[in-house]
């Protein structure tokens, strides 16, 4: 059977770390299973988590007025979900809804920030991987913006 602490270091994002602060994560993570059409977080909700994909892909939504929910951004296996845990007030900005079965790894926000802040080796790994990850989201949303937006500027 494979362990929590094997899980971990499987996943991209845990990528380089050592084998310590494998195990400092791996101690405030669970794994989880979403079915289709599930909410892993709410805009507006406490983050208090955040989810490593295994398996599955899931949108990432935001709400308009009359509309709906507008998805940002889908995202798979290999990537993580949610970095509100890390900010104050701690509280989600966005919806991400599992678009099929979705198979991941909780990750207790609150435990890893005391853990970081107990750690602050840890912390800068994690900070560094966050920022590593917020950095391709960006470029991905630029693109996007210059496909929506590009051919029709004077």
């Amino acid at each position: 059977m494979i362990t929590i602490d094997e899980l971990v270091g499987a996943h991209p994002f845990a990528a380089g770390l050592s084998d310590e602060h494998l195990a400092l994560v791996a101690g405030c993570a669970q794994n989880v299973a979403f079915d289709a059409g599930a909410m892993l977080c709410a805009e507006g909700e406490s983050a208090d988590t955040f989810f490593l994909l295994r398996r599955g892909h899931v949108s990432i939504e935001v709400h308009q007025a009359g509309r709906g929910p507008i998805v940002i951004e889908t995202v798979g296996s290999g990537n993580a979900v949610g970095w509100s845990w890390l900010v104050a007030p701690y509280r989600w900005t966005f919806d991400a809804r599992a678009l099929e079965p979705v198979g991941a790894l909780a990750i207790d926000g609150a435990c890893l920030r005391a853990k970081s802040f107990e750690d602050p080796a840890l912390g800068f790994a994690l900070l560094s991987r966050v920022t590593q990850e917020l950095l391709g989201r960006l470029q991905s949303t630029r693109i996007r913006l210059l496909d929506l937006y590009g051919e029709h500027r004077g």
